[in-house]
Parts: structure tokens; sequence; C-alpha cells
């Protein structure tokens, strides 16, 4: 009787277990869970603020913020100066992971201020790890994801993007603007 007890109980805390852990990692191919993040205005914001945009989406830990750089700035030449992505079919904007850092949410406005400037861009807030749960981003890290017009994921990248991988993104996000 107390094996029966001790395995029904080591089961129910092992049920438990799995079932608070994070939710799916997402991958190329799903659906992105949809969110609500507000801005520094405390404006909500979803994926579908903007409907029917191809949806690059910067989930940043500040601490992170300027790793990704080179990167973004070839994706704004090729929206602003070469015109190979049309802003009538494409979106990019960052989402800050106020949970991974130290810094108070004040500099991290003010950080974040200074790339939406910079960017022409809206930056949001995740100030409780949401997307670590529904869509398995790292923390302390700058994670990348591309997303079709249906909110389908078409690419994941963590960490730096390789000055190598810039040209390729542009054209996924070029060929998923024509879809």
């Amino acid at each position: 009787m107390k094996k029966i007890i001790f395995s029904l109980l080591f089961a129910s805390f092992a049920f438990l277990a799995v079932s608070g852990q994070s939710g799916t990692k997402l991958t190329v191919g799903m659906n992105a869970p949809e969110w609500s993040f507000p801005d520094a205005d405390k404006n909500e914001f979803t994926m579908n603020s903007w409907p029917g945009k191809v949806l690059q989406v910067n989930y940043v830990d500040p601490d992170e913020s300027d790793l990704n750089d080179p990167f973004n700035d070839a994706i704004d030449k090729a929206v602003d100066i070469d015109k190979r992505i049309s802003r009538d079919h494409f979106k990019g904007f960052g989402i800050v992971d106020t949970k991974s850092t130290w810094k108070p949410n004040g500099l991290i406005r003010l950080i974040a201020g200074n790339k939406a400037k910079k960017y022409d861009t809206t930056i949001l807030f995740d100030y409780k790890g949401v997307l670590q749960d529904i869509w398995g981003m790292p923390k302390d890290s700058y994670s990348v994801v591309i997303l079709d017009k249906n909110r389908v994921c078409r690419a994941v990248y963590s960490g730096k993007i390789p000055d190598s991988e810039h040209e390729k993104i542009i054209q996924l996000i070029i060929e998923l603007t024509k879809e």
C-alpha cells in the first residue's frame, strides 16, 4: 500500500514539474502563438496590429541591444534606401526582454527609445518573459524571428546573425512579401 501511495505521489509531482515548464519552442513552420505587449506609452500591441504584413520580431535582452545592429542596418537599407522591401508589406520591431536584465525599467525605456528613433520602429516591453514561455525564446540573448503574413514562423535566429546571412534573410523577407 505504501508503494502505491508513494508511486502516486511521485507521479503527481512529476506531472506538475512537466506541466509547469515552458511552452513549446517556436520552430520554422509553426503558427506563432499570439501575445500582447505595451510600448513605452502603455499602448497595447499584438501581432494583429500589423495585419497582412511580414514581421521581423527582434526579441532582445537589453544587455545585448547592439548585437545585431549590422543586421538591422542591412534591413533598414533594404527598406529605406534600396526600396527592395516595401513598408506596405513588412514591419520590423523590437520586443525588450526586461526580465533578463538587471537594468531598471527607466533606463531600458531610454535605450529602447533611442533604438526606436534610429530604426523608425516600434519597441514593446515583455516585463514577465512571456515569449520565453510561449515561444521558447532564450534568456539573456538576442533573437530574430521572421513571420509570414499568416503568422507562420519562417526563420528563427538566436545570438549574433553572421554578415553572411543578411542577404539570405532579406531575400526571404522579399519573397514572403510577394506571397
